[in-house]
């Protein structure tokens, strides 16, 4: 082959490859759109299936209008790339949806009619602009075809990680305008209203306030005798001294099939905030005994479950975080993911919580959804009521090596507590009054044994967001368990898949493991020190004892022998607590030191050596499989 075919021939072969190339960019962009790739862990970016569900059942049309100001965001990058990541979530929806869902996307001028829709709707402007004060409109108005409306008023780049939770609950709210009726009964302040102690208006708990979003919430008095037939489900959060014809109006209602979702607690510490109006003290404890018995359901209320392995850390004001095995923080493992209700959660904090089981015989199953880890125990709760160092815990704990469940689902038929009738038909010869149901086939409930997990200072910080607005961030998924709970017991299981994914946290197991294991040998060094100490002071009773000038106040010299020998002990022992403080940081900072070189030094360079190894035996290859071209032809 002559070398000006062989020209012709690679001139030729590279003109191919570039159509090539072009034809796969033209096809990929016409076949492929929306065809993305998630290796996030966590898959941040793909939609849930409860999300998918819900899109693909809508029963109308909705139409959606993205108003995003693009021209009066330039210089403002966080607002512009956000905005990216809402519309190409829109989009995911609209193709989920089959194209039911119709999305006008919008950019309103100043002045123009655009801008006047987003201001009707009511849309926060959130007056960022640089051109002159334009207003800046970033968010989200939905219409179904009987005229309701739903906005998102802002997209604040501070709750992306629960964008799509957000979309979804908007839509839902339009596919299905009649929302189920929650009945809540409660014995803690989750209302909000007047406190007479503080003579301060107390805000409502935000896990209310984010039920009351999803569903009609109809807040119900401890001394109801009935509970109307237009109730979905029945929300008990501390009953406590509830009459009996309160009780026999909860019974009956489940026996009429009626669902509950049952919060109790052994010790609920936010009750004893409470006013007290009889002054024998707050009720911080909970119980349903009447119909848990009936059900065989198990719960001791003076047991509360303490958990070495999922304590929490607390801080007393020191400057040094204490591990509380009071308050538990639960862990993926440690949660029933073959269950809709607590499947994909990452994180649920409890305090002081309660423990279930089922009764020998007895005619329901449980089906646990929350259990403590094996390094857990039962602690009487007086033991935690007025507990002012939670470290003292530790001294004498120790682990029963089994698990203890906290929340369960009850499977399976279900006896009436009143099999007789109402309260005092028991009396009566009479038989049971017509209406009165004994039993029900299969129930529908869930018990959970605390009531502090609902609290938001277990799960919720509020702060301040980059657009100024008042935000609930989420440090744990209580809220999503409850929703799910909530919409599972509801009939409403489409939005069970609907979890925000606020959990971006990715703890650092070995620093966890470093610090637990310096907090022992912190612990363990400090109660040596302060045995030293008790002995010392023992010493020198005895040493003031034996001596024969009693009264004196000046000290003899064996007793300042013995004090100089305690003070160097105590120093020492001093020197040894810095020492484990001292190795802990040095740890810490090793670990990090290490996945810095083998980031920043041994990957990138195991990765150049790696290609260069590639390319080596490539041109080896081809070394050893090649010819040379054949001389040109003499003249």
């Amino acid at each position: 082959m002559s070398v000006a075919r062989q020209r012709t021939y690679a001139y030729g072969s590279l003109a191919v490859l570039f159509a090539g190339l072009v034809a796969a960019v033209i096809a990929s962009n016409t076949l492929l759109t929306g065809l993305k790739l998630d290796l996030t862990e966590n898959r941040l970016y793909t939609l849930s299936d409860g999300t998918r569900n819900l899109l693909a059942d809508l029963p109308e049309p909705i139409n959606l209008y993205y108003f995003f100001s693009d021209r009066s965001t330039e210089g403002i990058q966080v607002l512009r790339d956000y905005s990216i990541r809402v519309g190409e979530m829109l989009e995911e929806f609209v193709v989920a949806s089959n194209g039911v869902l119709r999305l006008e996307q919008i950019d309103p001028l100043p002045f123009s009619e655009d801008e006047d829709r987003a201001a009707q709707f009511g849309l926060r402007d959130l007056g960022l602009g640089t051109l002159g004060g334009d207003s800046i409109y970033f968010g989200l108005a939905a219409t179904n075809t009987v005229g309701d409306e739903a906005v998102i008023e802002v997209f604040d780049p501070d709750e992306a990680a629960s964008l799509e939770y957000d979309l979804g609950r908007l839509i839902y709210s339009l596919a299905t305008p009649e929302k189920s009726v929650v009945g809540l009964l409660t014995g803690v302040p989750m209302t909000g209203g007047f406190d007479p102690q503080t003579q301060q208006v107390r805000e409502p708990w935000v896990i209310g306030q984010h039920i009351r979003q999803l569903f009609e919430v109809r807040n119900l008095t401890a001394g109801l005798e009935t509970i109307d037939d237009d109730v979905n489900l029945l929300w008990l959060v501390h009953p406590t001294n509830l009459p009996e014809t309160t009780l026999y109006a909860i019974d009956q209602f489940l026996m009429r099939g009626g669902r509950a979702l049952i919060f109790v607690d052994p010790l609920a510490e936010v009750a004893t905030a409470m006013p007290d109006p009889t002054g024998v003290g707050a009720a911080t404890s909970s119980d349903l005994e009447p119909l848990f018995s009936a059900w065989g359901l198990q719960f001791d209320p003076t047991q509360v479950v303490a958990d070495s392995a999922r304590a929490l850390s607390v801080n007393m004001g020191t400057g040094r975080p204490v591990r509380h095995i009071g308050l538990i923080g639960l862990e993926a493992a440690d949660m029933a993911q073959s269950e809709i209700v607590s499947a994909g959660l990452d994180t649920i904090n409890l305090g002081t919580a309660g423990h279930l089981a089922v009764a020998d015989n007895a005619p329901i199953t449980l089906v646990p959804l929350l259990r403590s880890s094996s390094e857990s125990a039962l602690l009487p709760a007086p033991q935690f009521q007025f507990l002012q160092d939670p470290s003292a815990l530790q001294d004498s704990f120790s682990p029963g090596g089994s698990e203890h469940v906290l929340a369960v689902r009850i499977e399976g038929p279900l006896p009436s507590a009143f099999p007789d009738g109402p309260p005092g038909a028991a009396d009566s010869l009479l038989p049971p009054p017509e209406g009165h149901l004994g039993s029900v086939e299969q129930s529908g409930i869930i018990v959970v044994a605390d009531v502090d997990m609902l609290s938001d200072r277990l799960w919720v910080q509020m702060q301040r967001s980059l657009l100024g607005q008042q935000l609930a961030a989420p440090f744990a998924n209580n809220h999503d368990f409850v929703a799910s709970a909530v919409a599972n017991l509801t009939g409403s299981e489409d939005l069970i898949g609907l979890k925000s994914r606020e959990t971006y946290d990715r703890p650092f197991d070995r620093v966890l493991d470093l610090q637990r294991e310096a907090d022992a040998r912190y612990r363990e060094t400090e109660q040596q020190l302060q045995a030293e100490l008790a002995e010392t002071e023992r010493r020198l009773g005895e040493l003031q004892a034996a001596r024969e000038d009693s009264g004196s106040l000046l000290m003899s010299p064996e007793q300042e022998a013995e004090l100089d020998r305690f003070r160097e002990e105590q120093l020492r022992i001093r020197q040894e607590l810095r020492t484990v403080q001292r190795e802990l940081d040095s740890s810490i900072e090793g670990l990090g030191t290490a996945l810095k070189l083998f980031n920043i030094v041994i990957f990138p360079l195991g990765l150049g050596l790696a290609a260069l190894l590639v390319y080596a035996i490539g041109r080896a290859r081809r070394a050893s499989t090649g010819t040379k071209a054949p001389p040109a032809a003499s003249t």
